[in-house]
């Protein structure tokens, strides 16, 4: 399995409801590339079944998405995530830590 495999397998593992950060995802795969896997991301070929739209920055901020800002705002906003002036609202209550 490469890189931008396990990286979204562990993607997969992110429950609805939930946010994770790039760092946290480049932990659980026992590095410190998170950029790394912000770029696998970028390209993930199995979204939204691997939902990379939960995926943000550590200081909430949402990041990038492939489809779009607005797109990653309703798709978390959908699942219940509250965000505003493009930072998740309750940050350490909504994080998953693998």
């Amino acid at each position: 399995m490469n890189f931008k495999e396990k990286v979204w397998k562990a993607c997969s593992k992110i429950p609805k409801g939930k946010i994770t950060t790039y760092g946290e995802i480049a932990k659980a795969l026992n590095t410190k590339a998170y950029r790394a896997v912000g770029n696998a991301l970028h390209v993930n070929p199995y979204a939204p079944r691997v939902p990379c739209h939960r995926v943000v920055n550590s200081d909430g901020r949402l990041g990038g998405f492939a489809s779009g800002t607005k797109k990653k705002i309703m798709r978390l906003k959908r699942e219940g995530i509250k965000v505003k002036k493009g930072k998740i609202i309750d940050f350490e209550k909504v994080v998953y830590r693998f």
